[in-house]
């Protein structure tokens, strides 16, 4: 009967720290966008590496003149 008890009381340990992690990783935005990296492969890093040397020129640029 003691040992019952002892596996119960340790279940509802283990339960309640599960939850307790759910929840942390919740607030700490763990699950906020679970779409976007499986598309993100897709994405063409040509036009975002296009507009960063065109605004490293542009910068360039102003302080020539």
């Amino acid at each position: 009967m003691t040992s019952l008890i002892a596996l119960i009381l340790l279940s509802l340990c283990l339960g309640f720290a599960a939850w307790f992690l759910f929840l942390w990783a919740v607030k700490s935005g763990q699950y906020d966008d679970a779409e976007r990296p499986k598309y993100r492969m897709l994405d063409d890093d040509d036009e975002e590496k296009d507009e960063k040397e065109k605004n490293e020129k542009e910068k360039n640029d102003k302080k020539k003149s």
